[in-house]
């Protein structure tokens, strides 16, 4: 919650308050449905890419688990025959 100012004061332009707060929302809630850092780095208006990534990153999930379940993927629902050297063709 943003604290309200006292009379005749302006609000807080603290980063956790405000705007900036709002777009670290939306980076982290963009990171965590996996968009890529460069369309992110563009709706954020940065010109560079590694910019967005280097203050956002401690907001990207960990990738381990979506490492493993890429590859897991790719072989689920695979013929299981073998593909050693003896399946070659000409034998």
């Amino acid at each position: 919650m943003i604290p309200e100012p006292k009379p005749g004061d302006r609000h807080q332009a603290a980063r956790e308050h405000g705007m900036h707060a709002l777009r670290h929302f939306y980076a982290s809630v963009l990171l965590d449905a996996g968009e890529n850092i460069k369309a992110l780095s563009q709706y954020l208006g940065h010109s560079d890419p590694g910019f967005t990534l280097r203050v956002y990153t401690h907001l990207m999930p960990s990738s381990d688990g979506r490492t493993r379940r890429a590859v897991v993927g790719k072989y689920e629902g695979t013929d299981s025959a073998p593909d050693g050297p003896e399946t070659a063709q000409g034998q």
